[in-house]
């Protein structure tokens, strides 16, 4: 068989894909431009993508058999274009919880201890220049006792949700679907949810439910000193009214993901005049080195599994 890698470059060049050699020939493309999916997948038994689009115009005149998308999501894919060409289309779930986890409150350490201000005092020479033995001009807070609010309580959600309470931080939770319910937190409006929380997370797919669930009219009535949270999907948030807001007052923001990847340069993020509010990462999230290979072993599972 040929295994064709369209996009290894999302995979990091640090994680081995030599797992892929016992099912066959592998081809690998760093990247693929949309004009050379087409002939680069043409004489392929199995298609390895992470965000090249397959589209009908890609499976015509292929020989395809398995279409394995190295992610989560599965809007790359044209799924009943595939369902009619008798393409299986595979992909994974559950292998960077841990990893998103832990980027979460990375960026709430940093945003509630101000590490980098403090790092910078010492850095640039001023503790040395200091009459008293301590420097508290960027005050913090405990997490212990704090309100924390997890919009979305999937598999990620309920991890955060373990670990916020590790913290002593009385959980809360909003379902976006509406079929969650857990007896381990209480469950509440998305309005009570901003109103009352001091930490807001966001771990909720972009569907027709959630695109847009955040918005000025709804951000404004987070609490001062609030933390905002995503590390869900782009879309989820308003960009333009997460902007206004963070200009407006005092909220701050950890931001790991954009409704357009790679941000452009028009992103009204981009523009925020208080950008000691806003910590903006490029989807790191889910890219732990563990998780990376968990998603490598899982795809090579799905081969495995499948019968052609």
């Amino acid at each position: 068989m040929k295994i064709v890698i369209l996009d290894r470059a999302t995979l990091g060049f640090d994680i081995s894909v030599d797992i892929f050699s016992k099912f066959g020939e592998v081809v690998s493309y760093d990247m693929t431009k949309k004009e050379e999916t087409k002939q680069r997948i043409e004489d392929a038994d199995i298609v390895l993508t992470n965000k090249v689009v397959i589209g009908r115009n890609e499976m015509d005149d292929s020989r395809v058999k398995l279409i394995c998308i190295t992610a989560t999501g599965m809007n790359n894919v044209d799924l009943e274009y595939a369902k009619q060409k008798n393409i299986q289309v595979k992909n994974v779930a559950g292998y960077s919880t841990s990893s998103v986890v832990q980027v979460a409150f990375s960026m709430i350490f940093q945003i509630v201890t101000k590490l980098n201000y403090y790092k910078n005092y010492v850095d640039e020479g001023n503790w040395q220049k200091s009459n008293i033995f301590t420097h508290m001009d960027k005050p913090f807070f405990e997490l212990d006792n704090k309100r924390v609010g997890v919009i979305g309580l999937g598999e990620i959600g309920r991890d955060f949700a373990k670990k916020a309470s590790a913290f002593n931080c009385e959980v809360v939770y909003y379902s976006t679907s509406g079929k969650n319910s857990n007896s381990d937190y209480t469950q509440v409006s998305l309005d009570e949810l901003l109103k009352t929380s001091d930490i807001i997370s966001i771990h909720a797919p972009l569907n027709e439910n959630t695109k847009n669930l955040l918005t000025y009219e709804n951000m404004k009535n987070i609490k001062e000193g609030a933390i905002l949270l995503n590390l869900g999907r782009g879309g989820i948030i308003n960009e333009s009214d997460l902007a206004k807001i963070i200009d407006e007052k005092e909220i701050y923001c950890g931001i790991d993901v954009v409704s357009v990847e790679p941000i452009l340069e028009n992103n009204p993020l981009l523009k925020v005049k208080n950008k000691d509010r806003l910590l903006l990462t490029p989807h790191i999230g889910w890219a732990s080195v563990e998780a990376r290979n968990r998603l490598v072993k899982m795809v090579a599972k799905n081969i495995e599994e499948t019968t052609f």
